[in-house]
């Protein structure tokens, strides 16, 4: 674990949070490494979770998927769909690493600290995936499945349960439509941060009106954010 910036009492106190005890504690140690920390750290050669949350974050929609499809045997393909989404967006994926403390443990730069880093949703939902994608690293498949879907508990089994749920992408079409108005449109504002991590910034309008605006790692994650802000302005309107 030479040169990585993360204390055995960190590692101690993150297993004992996971329920998990590495046999590598330098992955869980990469795992908690905000993807900045290096920007503000060069030379240290810290290399951040970034990696690591690519490989968690496949790894948690395949897990998910298949017991999706093992639990709602008669469910179509658009119905698996908005389920799955439900469960890996980054909401609900920063909500589980909230109940883990992963926040109070990452190893951030100043700057993202003082910025409220350790509670930005985004951050979060990364710092999961990353240890998901550590856990894979060191325990292997049948563990790693474990882990996550004994974190993602409770969230399965509402998701299996019940209706499932619209995109806000498409409540915001349905609803636009309904009142004789256009097809939403989405522009990415901005894409800001790391080349290989960009935080997009999203806005959606409709008839030349801006209705919203979400931002989130992945393009996708902000548009559905900017259609959720435009269904709320719309509620309050």
């Amino acid at each position: 674990m030479s040169g990585l910036p993360v204390s055995a009492a960190t590692l101690e106190e993150a297993e004992a949070r996971l329920g998990y005890r590495f046999r590598d504690r330098s992955l869980l140690s990469r795992a908690l490494v905000h993807s900045w920390y290096p920007n503000e750290n060069p030379g240290t050669g810290v290399e951040p979770n970034e990696r690591l949350e690519f490989l968690g974050d496949g790894f948690i929609n395949f897990v998910i998927a298949h017991k999706l499809y093992l639990g709602t045997p008669d469910a179509p393909e658009g119905d698996l769909t908005a389920r799955r989404s439900l469960l890996v967006r980054g909401e609900t994926l920063a909500l589980v690493s909230t109940g883990l403390g992963l926040g109070d443990l990452l190893v951030m730069g100043r700057g993202e600290v003082a910025g409220g880093g350790r509670e930005r949703g985004s951050n979060l939902a990364d710092a999961f995936e990353a240890v998901v994608g550590a856990v894979l690293l060191d325990g292997g498949y049948a563990k790693a499945r474990a882990f996550v879907l004994r974190c993602l508990k409770s969230e399965i089994a509402d998701a299996l349960r019940s209706e499932p749920p619209k995109d806000p992408k498409s409540q915001l079409q349905e609803l636009l439509q309904a009142n004789g108005g256009k097809a939403p449109r989405y522009d990415t504002v901005s894409a800001a941060g790391p080349e290989d991590a960009p935080w997009f910034t999203v806005t959606v309008s409709a008839g030349g009106s801006v209705l919203g605006e979400g931002a989130a790692r992945r393009k996708v994650d902000a548009e559905r954010a900017a259609a959720s802000s435009a269904l709320r302005a719309l509620a309050d309107a």
